[in-house]
């Protein structure tokens, strides 16, 4: 895939999605409603005395920035991140305060600052979560040290000081902790978005390409009809001319032209472009189809060798006819294209087939495929290459997303004593069924 059209087509992954404001406040209307329930349950129904004018006010507090971001901004603006981490810095200190007053360490809800530290892994980048993480010690730290007696039936429940110790332990290790795997997580959802995306874009341009073909097809067959007539009517001419007519040299120049347009779109109508017009019809052989996947990529520097025939348990069946597919196409030559970067001077492109498995193998005389990256092959943004280099690491990605879509299975190896293999392998039924292809493009769509 051009590595241009990936970074024009999707968002570099430095940069975090931004969140829009109505989904923080949503989130912080959430905890104000939880905060005020549990006050008024513990006071009210339990009958321990909380400090409901003071833990009201630290809960207002909450209320009045909601209120305010509500007035002052539209609630679908999308947040930088130094507001994100401003709003969620705020949300720490209010839940600290509130703690304080009602027990610190000693209350059970302490766990609750795990959330906004979770949510800013989610949203933000590792400084930014860093930073919040120290936020989050910090309160914590200062509530082992300084809080308000434990709300107690009867005057306030005191625990030990190792009880308070083993909770700091607990958020201490499971802030970074539950930070960590919410960032990594996320991490990952956005770079599986973004490398569909791209098989997304790689698959609207084959279908495109293909339309073209089609619409070529049809201009070769639509203006056959009226060259031809074009081509009768000045041979007429031309007989009818006298022999010392002037315009002879006119006349034989046009049935030239004429006649040099019908090939060209002669050529136009035999050429793949026919048979792509149409996916629901069978044209091409699959060896055919996979030269011409392949020979897309095809560079003077490395010679590209095919070696097409059937399996040796069926020596006499003829090759398979096939769609063609805008998957297979560009799935495979993306195979060929990653084998001719890293082949020294020969590419190999096999195809077998037989009434049981339909198989290509791209082999390379390269360096081979690094031992730790031989298993994580084919994940996004995997690349033995330098991404600095413009090389994002998804074009084995695509091949193998387009491919599977056709029902494939796609494994790489190495070669002795050296060379890469990639082998693609299809039984032949899923590939002739265009429900199934429909299924698997609206799934990536």
């Amino acid at each position: 895939m051009n590595q241009n059209a990936n970074r024009t087509g999707l968002a570099d992954l430095s940069r975090r999605s931004r969140p829009r404001l109505a989904t923080l406040t949503l989130m912080r209307w959430g905890a104000i409603g939880g905060q005020a329930a549990a006050l008024l349950v513990v006071h009210f129904g339990f009958g321990f005395p909380v400090p409901l004018p003071e833990a009201f006010a630290v809960v207002g507090a909450s209320v009045l920035l909601n209120i305010v971001l509500m007035t002052v901004r539209p609630v679908q603006e999308s947040l930088r991140q130094g507001a994100v981490s401003g709003l969620l810095a705020f949300d720490l200190i209010q839940l600290a305060v509130l703690l304080y007053l009602t027990g610190g360490l000693t209350n059970p809800f302490a766990f609750l600052f795990l959330a906004p530290v979770t949510v800013s892994a989610m949203m933000l980048n590792r400084r930014r979560i860093a930073i919040l993480c120290g936020v989050a010690l910090a309160m914590v730290t200062l509530l082992g040290f300084w809080h308000l007696p434990l709300p107690w039936e009867g005057g306030g429940l005191t625990l030990p000081p190792v009880y308070i110790l083993g909770s700091w332990v607990a958020l201490a290790v499971g802030i970074p902790f539950f930070a960590g795997l919410a960032w990594r997580l996320a991490l990952e959802a956005r770079r599986m978005s973004h490398a569909l995306s791209a098989s997304q874009l790689a698959l609207a341009r084959e279908q495109q390409l293909t339309a073209l073909g089609g619409l070529a097809a049809a201009a070769a067959h639509e203006l056959g009809t009226p060259l031809g007539t074009i081509a009768v009517v000045s041979r007429e001419l031309a007989r009818e001319l006298p022999d010392d007519s002037p315009l002879g040299d006119d006349i034989d120049l046009l049935i030239e032209q004429a006649e040099r347009c019908r090939r060209i779109l002669a050529d136009l109508g035999r050429g793949p472009a026919e048979a792509a017009s149409s996916q629901s019809s069978v044209e091409l052989g699959l060896d055919t189809l996979i030269e011409t996947a392949a020979l897309r990529h095809a560079t003077s520097r490395i010679r590209l060798r095919f070696d097409a025939a059937p399996d040796e348990s069926c020596p006499d069946m003829p090759p398979p006819l096939v769609l063609n597919l805008p998957e297979v196409v560009h799935g495979i030559g993306n195979l060929v294209e990653n084998a001719i970067q890293f082949a020294r001077g020969e590419v190999v492109v096999a195809t077998r087939w037989s009434g049981d498995f339909w198989r290509v193998t791209v082999t390379d005389d390269g360096p081979g495929i690094a031992p730790r990256l031989l298993e994580r092959l084919g994940e996004p943004y995997v690349s033995s290459r330098d991404a600095e280099g413009g090389h994002m690491g998804l074009g084995v990605f695509i091949a193998r997303t387009l491919l599977e879509l056709t029902g494939a299975q796609l494994t790489f190896s190495n070669r002795q004593p050296h060379g890469a293999v990639a082998t693609v392998t299809w039984p032949p039924v899923p590939w002739t069924v265009q429900t199934a292809i429909d299924t698997g493009r609206e799934a990536i769509a």
